[in-house]
């Protein structure tokens, strides 16, 4: 992968489903990570022609440390993210390099987290969309949500709502896996991995 310049925006996609019905959703935690990133930026969502809504801001320290990012939620539904990924990639000339999914993992458990760059989709739809469209070169951070119970289905336990139990840690992971975002883009992938990954 080629190097970037430091100068280049970043583009943080949160993944999930538009909608009411879907905002509490496990498959859902990538838009609950991207609006508390958007919260900490002071900047409000709005509506993009790329069906996305996305704020732009900076994050890290004022000064040449800071960096200008784009943080969006596709509204294209989680198996067709790649479309407003690919569009806002080429709207604010972003390498592939400084992209960053954010999304819910089956294979690690509740609560932790796992940054790297490239890889499968381990079957994510969402991912497996971007990975079409952009190829395999962007950064991950996965925020684990564990496997469904007893025999339920993996469908129907990635659209329902996090446990009352899970509840209760939930702002703590999400403003960790916000964290862990703005160490990616400041410090690297190696400092944000020593520290956020479990």
């Amino acid at each position: 992968m080629t190097t970037t310049d430091d100068t280049s925006p970043w583009l943080v996609m949160g993944l999930g489903n538009p909608g009411g019905e879907y905002a509490a959703n496990r498959h859902n935690v990538g838009f609950m990570v991207a609006d508390l990133l958007a919260e900490r930026m002071g900047a409000r969502f709005k509506a993009h022609k790329s069906r996305a809504q996305v704020v732009e801001g900076r994050i890290g320290p004022p000064g040449p440390g800071s960096r200008r990012v784009v943080v969006a939620k596709p509204m294209s539904f989680m198996n067709l993210s790649g479309g407003p990924t690919t569009a806002l990639r080429d709207f604010y000339k972003v390498p592939v390099g400084h992209v960053v999914a954010v999304h819910d993992e089956l294979d690690i458990d509740y609560g932790a987290l796992r940054l790297k760059l490239g890889g499968g989709d381990n079957g994510h739809n969402g991912l497996k969309s971007i990975t079409k469209s952009l190829g395999q070169d962007y950064y991950r951070v996965r925020f684990g949500i564990g496997r469904p119970p007893g025999r339920m289905d993996v469908a129907a336990f990635v659209l329902k709502d996090f446990s009352s139990a899970e509840r209760r840690e939930l702002d703590y992971f999400v403003d960790r896996a916000a964290d862990a975002v703005e160490t990616l883009i400041v410090d690297g992938l190696e400092r944000a991995q020593s520290t956020y990954n479990s």
